[in-house]
C-alpha cells in the first residue's frame, strides 16, 4: 500500500494553526480545521452551528487577512472546511495526518490525544506542534498504534515562509512514518527538513534562543545601544534586516521571554544556561505590556509626530526610556562594506579593534562555544544545526558555516588567547589536522562529524543538486563577472546569472550568444537557473536600468536598438534551439528576468514566485520578447484545437492589462492566473533546495521523449480592432485619476505592439515583426524626458515615480 495525505486535520487555528492549514491546502490537500466551542455561548447560541463554530471561524479568517498571506491564493480556503472538538471530532477517523496545534499545556495536550486515540483509523499519523513540551509526557499511557504514529512537527511562523520544519521521533515511532514525513514535507510542503531530538525547544530554537540572550545581557554589560547592536549583527553579518532587536519586535518580546523561560528551566545540565536569563531591562518592557510590533512598542518605538513626521527610537537599556536613534559608525563595519565575500566581510567585522568590532567578536565566539556544546546533545550533526539556523532564523550561514568562514584555527586561536573556552570536540578536531567543518570531497558537500573524526557525505535528496558542488567538482564550463555556464551531469548545462539581484546586463547577453554554440554541439539541455540569496530571493530582478539610464542620457538610440535587437535574436535562438531549455524561476522575476522564463520551452517555478512584466513603472515597456510570448502564452493556453476559433478580444484584454498595469504575482498560482505560467505545461514545486535539480529532470525527460525544436509559426494577433478596445479603456481609467497623462501614452503604444501593429484583425505576423515593434517602442520611450525621470527616480531611490 502506497501511504497518502488525502485529508489532514488541524486542530487549532490561531496564528500557527491557521498557517500550517494554508500550506496543506496550497498543496492541494482536503483539511479539516478544528478549534474550541467559545466558552461565552447564551443558551441560544447553543444551538446555533454558526455560533459554536465562531472560533474556528474567526481563526480562519484572520488567516486569510494577514499581510503578507498565508494562503498562495484565497482559493486554496475552499479546501479547509471548518469545525468544532465537540460536533465534529468523529471527522477525524477520516483524516491521514492530525497536527495539533494548540496551548503549550501538557495537560490539555495529554486529554487531546487521548480522545484522538479512541477515533482515529489505525494507519492515522498525530504530531505536535509542541515547541517544548517532551513527546514521552504527552503520549503517556496511550495506545501503541498511537505512540507508532506520533511525532513532533514543529513549522516556524510564518508558516508559508518560513522554510524549517523540524522533525522529531518519538521514542517508539515507526521508521516507516518518520521517512514518509520528512519526504511529504519536503516536497510536497516545500521545507527544509531538520532531525531534533526530544530535548527543550530543539535545534533551532535552542540555538537562536541562546544567541539572543547573550546579545540582550552583553548589551547591559558594554553600554551598547540597540541600533549599534542591530547595525552589526544586520546583512553586513549574513543576517536578516531586522538583526537581533527588530527580529524580538517581530515575534514579539512576551514570546522571546517565553521561549527563554522555557529552556532555562528545561535545562538544568545546561552549562551556558544563565546567558539566556532574560535581562531586567526586557522583564520590564514585557511587564509595561511593550511587546514589540504587535503593541507598537518594544526595542523600538514607531510612528507619527502631531506634525505628521514618522519617527523611530530604541530602548536605553541602561534607563529603560526611548531614546533617538544614532546610525552607527564602526569602522569594522565601513571594512566590510569594502569586501566581497561574506566570509570576508565576516572577518572584517570579528577581527577588527574597535568597540564595535569587539562586541561581534564576544557575541558571535559565544555562540559558536554553545552550537559545539549541543553535539551530539540536540543533534548528532552539525549540519542540522546549521540547517536550522539558516532555515529557521534567515540566516546566511550556520555557526559552523560561520567558524569555517571566520578560520578555525585562527578564531580557536584568538579564544584561547583571550581566555575562552574552545570546546573539546572543536580541540580534538583541530588536534587531528581537520582545519574546516565542511569540505567537498568526491563531487560531494561533506561534514566533519565528531564521533568518528571523519568527514561524511550531506545526505541529500536525488533532486537536491547543488551548483557550488558542481563548481568545484570540475563542472565551471565558462564564466565571467555577470554569468556562468555550468555542467550539472548528463550533458546538462546550467546557466547562472549571478549579479546583484540577477539583475541582467550587457555582459549576460553577450555570454548567452557567446555559450550557444557550445551547447548547440555538446548539449542535450539547458536550465536557466540560480540558487543564491535566502527566501524569497531573485531568479533576476530585472534588466539593468543603469545601463539603460546611460544611454538614455547619453542619446545612444542605435546603441540601445543594437542592444535589444541583440538580446531579442538571443532568446529566439535559444527558443529555438536543439536542445530543451527550462527555466528555474523563484521569488522575485521581474521584467527581463521575467522575458528570459517566457522565452524558454517550460518552466519549473518555486511555489514563492513574484512575477510580473513591470517596465511600465519606469516608463518603458517589456523589449525583450515579453510582449511577444506573454500574448503567445495566452493562446498556448487555450484548449487543443480552439486557438483559430477563439475570439481574440478574450485574450487581449487580460494580456494588455498584465503588461500595462504592471501585475506581479504573489505566488506561482498567482502567475497560473496572470498568464505567465501556462498550466499542464509549467510546473509548481514547493521546495527551492531540489528546483535546479526537478529542472534538469524535466530537460531529461523532453529528450527522452524525442525533443524537437518548436515549429516557427506566425502570429495571430488583434490588430486595430484591439487599439480600439484599450484606447477606450484607458480614457475612461484617465478620467478616473487612475492614470497620468503619460500612464495613458505609454498604454496606448503597448496596446499597439501587444496588437500587432496597424494590421486587421485575426492577420498572421512574424514574431520579428512584434519584436521590432516592442524595441521601436521602448527606444521612444527612452527619448522622454518623463521616462528618464522615472529610470533615474527607481535608482536613486527604489521606489516608482508618478508623472
Amino acid at each position: 500500500m502506497t501511504r497518502k495525505i488525502r485529508k489532514a486535520a488541524v486542530i487549532g487555528s490561531g496564528i500557527m494553526g491557521g498557517g500550517i492549514a494554508a500550506l496543506l491546502a496550497g498543496a492541494g490537500i482536503n483539511v479539516l480545521l478544528l478549534d474550541i466551542v467559545p466558552f461565552d455561548l447564551t443558551d441560544e447560541e447553543k444551538s446555533d452551528p454558526a455560533a459554536r463554530n465562531r472560533m474556528v471561524q474567526n481563526g480562519l479568517n484572520a488567516t486569510l487577512a494577514s499581510k503578507p498571506s498565508l494562503f498562495m491564493t484565497k482559493k486554496d480556503a475552499s479546501l479547509i472546511e471548518i469545525g468544532n472538538l465537540e460536533d465534529d471530532f468523529d471527522k477525524l477517523a477520516d483524516c491521514d495526518w492530525i497536527c495539533e496545534v494548540i496551548v503549550e499545556n501538557l495537560a490539555i495536550k495529554q486529554d487531546l490525544f487521548k480522545r484522538i486515540d479512541g477515533v482515529r483509523k489505525a494507519d492515522s499519523i498525530i504530531s505536535s506542534n509542541t515547541s517544548g513540551i517532551p513527546l514521552a509526557k504527552m503520549s503517556e499511557g496511550l495506545s501503541d498504534s498511537f505512540k507508532k504514529h506520533f511525532l513532533g512537527t514543529h513549522f516556524f511562523n510564518p508558516v508559508r515562509y518560513m522554510h524549517l520544519l523540524e522533525l522529531i521521533p518519538g521514542a517508539e515511532t515507526k521508521q516507516e512514518i518518520l521517512d514518509f514525513i520528512a519526504n511529504f514535507g519536503e516536497v510536497n510542503l516545500g521545507k527544509g527538513i531538520v532531525w531534533a531530538k526530544d530535548t527543550p525547544n530543539f535545534v533551532g530554537n535552542r540555538i537562536g534562543i541562546q544567541g539572543m540572550g547573550f546579545v540582550m545581557n552583553a548589551v547591559v554589560e558594554d553600554k551598547m545601544s540597540l541600533a549599534e547592536v542591530d547595525g552589526i549583527f544586520g546583512p553586513l553579518m549574513g543576517r536578516p534586516r531586522t538583526a537581533v532587536f527588530g527580529t524580538s519586535d517581530l515575534v514579539g518580546l512576551d514570546t522571546m521571554c517565553h521561549v527563554a523561560d522555557n529552556t532555562v528551566e528545561l535545562c538544568p545540565e545546561d552549562d551556558m544556561k544563565d546567558t539566556m536569563v532574560v535581562p531586567a531591562f526586557v522583564k520590564q518592557l514585557v511587564t509595561d505590556g511593550k511587546l514589540g510590533n504587535k503593541t507598537k512598542e518594544g526595542f523600538y518605538k514607531k510612528g507619527f509626530t502631531p506634525e505628521g513626521k514618522y519617527f523611530k527610537h530604541q530602548i536605553d537599556p541602561q534607563t529603560g526610556e526611548y531614546v533617538e536613534i544614532v546610525k552607527p559608525d564602526f569602522p569594522c563595519l565601513a571594512e566590510a562594506k569594502k569586501m566581497e565575500s561574506s566570509a570576508d566581510k565576516l572577518k572584517a567585522i570579528v577581527y577588527g579593534e574597535d568597540k564595535g568590532a569587539k562586541f561581534a567578536w564576544k557575541c558571535v565566539s559565544n555562540s559558536l562555544q554553545y552550537a559545539a556544546k549541543r553535539v551530539p546533545e540536540i543533534s548528532d550533526t552539525i549540519v542540522e544545526i546549521d540547517n536550522a539556523m539558516k532555515w529557521g532564523y534567515n540566516y546566511e550561514m550556520g555557526p559552523f558555516e560561520t567558524w569555517d568562514a571566520i578560520g578555525v584555527k585562527e578564531s580557536c586561536a584568538k579564544m584561547e588567547a583571550e581566555g575562552l573556552e574552545v570546546p573539546a570536540n572543536v580541540k580534538a578536531m583541530l588536534a587531528a589536522g581537520k582545519e574546516t567543518f565542511y569540505k567537498i570531497e568526491n563531487g560531494k558537500n561533506c561534514y566533519y562529524d565528531f564521533p568518528s573524526d571523519s568527514y561524511k557525505a550531506i545526505e541529500l535528496s536525488d533532486s537536491a543538486l547543488s551548483l557550488e558542488v558542481c563548481k568545484a567538482d570540475g563542472g565551471l564550463v565558462k564564466t565571467c563577472a555577470s554569468a556562468s555556464l555550468i555542467d550539472i551531469g548528463d550533458n546538462v548545462y546550467c546557466l547562472e546569472f549571478h549579479t546583484k539581484m540577477n539583475a541582467l546586463n550587457e555582459e549576460i547577453v553577450n555570454f548567452m550568444g557567446e555559450v550557444y554554440d557550445f551547447l548547440d554541439e555538446n548539449a542535450a539541455g539547458l536550465v536557466i537557473g540560480n540558487q543564491a540569496g535566502g527566501m524569497p530571493g531573485a531568479f533576476s530582478a530585472g534588466a539593468d536600468l543603469s545601463f539603460v539610464s546611460k544611454m538614455a542620457h547619453a542619446k545612444e538610440y542605435d546603441k540601445m536598438d543594437a542592444f535589444l535587437e541583440k538580446a531579442q535574436m538571443g532568446m529566439l535562438k535559444m527558443r529555438y534551439a536543439s536542445f530543451p531549455v527550462v527555466a528555474a524561476p523563484y521569488g522575485m522575476t521581474l521584467g527581463g528576468g521575467c522575458e528570459v522564463c517566457l522565452a524558454a520551452d517550460k518552466m519549473v517555478a518555486h511555489a514563492e514566485l513574484y512575477m510580473g512584466l513591470v517596465e511600465i513603472g519606469v516608463g518603458l515597456l517589456p523589449a525583450g520578447g515579453g510582449c511577444l510570448n506573454l500574448w503567445k502564452n495566452y493562446i498556448d493556453a487555450l484548449p487543443a484545437g480552439t486557438q483559430k476559433d477563439t475570439d481574440l478580444a478574450k485574450l487581449f484584454v487580460p494580456t494588455f492589462m498584465k503588461i500595462g498595469m504592471a501585475a506581479v504575482s504573489m505566488s506561482a498560482a498567482g502567475a497560473v492566473a496572470n498568464g505567465h505560467l501556462v498550466p499542464n505545461r509549467d510546473r509548481i514545486i514547493f521546495n527551492r533546495d531540489l528546483q535546479i535539480g526537478e529542472a534538469k529532470k524535466e530537460v531529461l525527460r523532453m529528450v527522452e521523449d524525442g525533443y524537437a525544436p518548436p515549429r516557427k509559426t506566425r502570429v495571430r494577433v488583434i490588430g486595430r480592432e484591439g487599439q480600439g478596445m484599450i484606447n477606450a479603456e484607458i480614457f475612461n481609467m484617465l478620467q478616473g485619476g487612475f492614470l497620468s497623462e503619460y500612464d495613458a501614452e505609454l498604454a496606448k503604444r503597448i496596446a499597439f505592439v501587444i496588437s500587432g501593429g496597424d494590421v486587421k484583425k485575426n492577420t498572421e505576423v512574424t514574431e520579428e515583426a512584434i519584436l521590432k515593434l516592442e524595441r521601436e517602442a521602448f527606444v521612444d520611450f527612452s527619448k522622454h524626458e518623463k521616462t528618464i525621470a522615472r529610470i533615474d527616480g527607481m535608482l536613486k531611490t527604489g521606489k516608482p515615480v508618478r508623472n
